[in-house]
């Protein structure tokens, strides 16, 4: 793990310590694949995954917050990653995504996956990368399938 980078900060799962008003402003404002996310469908979000929130260790404010959807045995979705702006550029978003899957390891998941629209280079320097066989995947969209092509 990228523990310099963590020099004064701290990760935790402890649900107690999530700042869900903090949390839920961030994404239904600031993060383009959540923007104005109810707050109700939020709370149900964060209650059915593990949480991860990273603080600033003398203060305890709330500076990053992830979330991952796992069975804990075989497969995770990675979502919802978020560093606050004031905390952007020290490495915090690519420690806390190597702490998540340092935390997932021991699990013996087949496979830790995500999807982003701007953030590659930040989950590639923690191993992530392209799907091999794009083809054998495929997504059921329930309430916007986006766009077909004809």
């Amino acid at each position: 793990m990228n523990d310099h980078a963590l020099d004064g900060y701290e990760i935790s799962t402890d649900p107690a310590r999530l700042d869900a008003d903090l949390v839920h402003y961030w994404l239904a404002t600031d993060a383009y694949w959540a923007v104005d996310r109810p707050r109700e469908l939020h709370d149900r979000a964060v209650a059915g995954s593990l949480n991860f929130g990273l603080y600033a260790s003398g203060s305890g404010r709330q500076a990053g917050y992830a979330r991952v959807v796992t069975d804990h045995a075989t497969f995770a979705w990675l979502c919802d990653v978020y560093i606050c702006r004031d905390d952007r550029g020290k490495g915090l978003g690519t420690a806390l995504i190597e702490a998540i899957a340092d935390h997932l390891t021991p699990c013996g998941l087949s496979r830790l996956t995500l999807a982003t629209k701007d953030a590659h280079g930040v989950y590639e320097k923690v191993g992530f990368r392209t799907l091999v066989s794009p083809e054998q995947w495929m997504t059921l969209g329930l309430i916007d399938p986006g766009p077909v092509d004809i």
